[in-house]
């Protein structure tokens, strides 16, 4: 059960699509001056070291972020071209954890969230990680940033957390907002049925909520099945949705033999920004653009509701 660590995987092409949406959804919501509320169900160790060994073992952000930022931001590379704002917004809150300008450190969705939040408005983060060491390292990353009561990490299971946190406490204006993420490892089959049954019981607490769901394209029904019943699950709701993915395409390198580790991911977003849609039609081609590589890269994008 324990086996999973995102820090092999962190600042893949995976984590790029994940993380440009989630900034591009979080500066429209903190547009309005009123606090939000903002949950990550399975927030991993916060942060993470490109140059360690889990990371170095991988290699996965070389198809991502070191990809795009090679790309976008090479000081020998001659200035992109009418450059998408969600990548280059990206990119920038990427930079400002690496001051020096190697990128060494990647911030998980923790420490995304935590760079927009705004202590004016009192916005409020709480993070679940059941993994031991993954729950420990998370708690001394948040630690250094002497958040007080902004911040809340449980070593319990976010997708049980989330529930009572629904619906939010009022912000100073009275007003109730809340952003959740869910984005588990889906190491075992029964994490695409707890997703579902999640998002069900946060849209009966909280209908109003934003949720975000990140998950994999890849050969398993149950992962074909869900953003087909997240879908199911919006429309009988009567909320709107946004279906986003990217496919990074096969690696030419590879022989047929080799295992193409992942190559595609989606996000699924529920009572999306009304600016979301036309943000990633935008950054959606760009990436495919810096990212893709052999057959089988796409992206796409659906909406409803």
């Amino acid at each position: 059960m324990f086996s999973y660590r995102h820090a092999f995987h962190a600042g893949n092409h995976a984590d790029v699509l994940k993380h440009t949406t989630l900034i591009a959804t979080l500066r429209h919501l903190m547009q309005k001056e009123a606090g939000l509320t903002l949950i990550d169900t399975h927030a991993g160790a916060g942060l993470y070291r490109l140059d360690g060994d889990y990371t170095e073992t991988g290699g996965e952000a070389k198809d991502g972020v070191v990809k795009l930022m090679a790309a976008l931001r090479a000081a020998d590379q001659p200035p992109a071209k009418a450059v998408s704002p969600a990548i280059d917004d990206y990119l920038d809150l990427i930079a400002s954890f690496n001051p020096s300008g190697a990128l060494r450190v990647y911030p998980g969705s923790p420490f995304v969230m935590q760079h927009l939040m705004r202590a004016e408005s009192r916005d409020r983060l709480k993070l679940f990680e059941l993994h031991p060491t993954d729950s420990k390292t998370l708690s001394a990353n948040i630690a250094q940033l002497d958040a007080g009561r902004q911040i809340a990490v449980a070593r319990q299971d976010g997708f049980e957390g989330v529930k009572p946190l629904l619906p939010p406490p009022p912000s100073a204006t009275g007003s109730k907002r809340a952003l959740v993420l869910i984005d588990p490892s889906y190491e075992i089959k029964s994490d695409y049925a707890k997703v579902s049954a999640c998002i069900q019981e946060c849209i009966k607490r909280f209908p109003t909520g934003t949720f975000l769901v990140w998950y994999p394209v890849i050969p398993r029904p149950e992962a074909h099945d869900l953003p087909r019943r997240l879908r199911t699950l919006s429309n009988q709701a009567q909320k709107p949705w946004l279906n986003a993915t990217l496919a990074i395409g096969q690696d030419p390198t590879h022989g047929p033999d080799d295992r193409p580790g992942l190559t595609a991911s989606g996000m699924f977003v529920i009572n999306p920004p009304h600016t979301l849609k036309g943000v990633l039609q935008e950054a959606l081609p760009q990436l495919l653009t810096h990212l893709g590589r052999g057959r089988g890269k796409s992206q796409a994008l659906e909406s409803g509701g």
